[in-house]
């Protein structure tokens, strides 16, 4: 693993018990984690902060909820777009890629959001 932001030792939870690492690609980079361990969780113990960026703004956005509700992690697993990074366990091979600025035909540049 390139980097290790995870918290190995907790003092309600205990020591993380390490399991098998998992290789998968964000952006086509590739990253390691744990077994189990959901892409967003994987991707933030390696300093990943920004998962895609707002549609239409092209503002970054990362894990804000981290349990399903807010939809700000969507990512596009092996072509599948709006997958939620909080809820999806990493497998081997997996093929990650952020969402990007959308072209908005409906709005003018310089129009209010």
């Amino acid at each position: 693993m390139e980097k290790n932001n995870r918290v190995v030792h907790h003092p309600i939870l205990g020591e993380l018990k390490i399991k098998g690492l998992v290789n998968f690609t964000f952006n086509d980079q590739v990253f390691s984690g744990l077994e189990g361990e959901t892409i967003a969780a994987a991707l933030l113990a390696s300093g990943v902060r920004t998962l895609r960026c707002q549609e239409e703004t092209g503002t970054p956005r990362g894990i804000y909820c981290n349990i399903g509700h807010c939809y700000e992690c969507r990512v596009q697993v092996d072509g599948r777009m709006g997958v939620r990074a909080c809820l999806t366990p990493i497998r081997n091979g997996m093929k990650v890629h952020s969402g990007e600025k959308l072209p908005t035909p409906f709005k003018k540049e310089g129009d209010a959001l």
